[in-house]
């Protein structure tokens, strides 16, 4: 397999199945009790700043953003971020989130927020979120609170406990 094999595409309904199989495989059946999952069970993601990889028209990895409001801010939540074990390491993971974040500022998106590794998250944008100015609706390591803003002072907004955010005006 080439990279060059790898398209990278708009989430599409017809893909849900797919990417809910990578998810499992991914994350278990743990995923469900994470404070992430808790702000997702609130409301569908933002489907058009969703996007997936695929390999011979199979997802082989999946990125999503959904709403989020913290206090008198609105911002986006990145994940879950996952690929198949079998194309890790190639980079499609760190190309999927450079896609969802390029598209959220392209819509004019502020403040994209996740819950995840620095060293990995760090390189792509992502800084820590300063201690105690956004809590989850469960228990998150605060090192763990990353944040990548698109637009100045937009983070500084977010400050309170992070619940789903509605679905984007039409």
């Amino acid at each position: 397999m080439s990279l060059a094999d790898i398209r990278y595409l708009p989430e599409e309904p017809a893909h849900d199945a797919e990417i809910e199989a990578i998810n499992a495989e991914a994350f278990g059946p743990g995923r469900f009790t994470r404070a992430a999952y808790k702000i997702r069970e609130g409301g569908s993601h933002e489907r058009a700043l969703s996007f997936v990889a695929t390999h011979q028209d199979t997802v082989i990895g999946s990125v999503r953003l959904t709403r989020i409001v913290a206090g008198q801010g609105r911002g986006l939540l990145l994940g879950p971020l996952a690929v198949r074990p079998a194309y890790k390491n190639k980079g499609i993971g760190r190309k999927l989130v450079a896609i969802a974040l390029d598209a959220a500022r392209e819509a004019g998106e502020g403040v994209v927020v996740l819950v995840g590794d620095e060293p990995y998250y760090g390189p792509l944008g992502f800084e820590r979120i300063p201690y105690g100015q956004l809590s989850m609706p469960r228990p998150v390591d605060p090192n763990r609170l990353l944040a990548a803003e698109l637009k100045e002072g937009a983070m500084a907004a977010l400050t309170g406990e992070t619940r789903h955010g509605g679905l984007a005006k039409t």
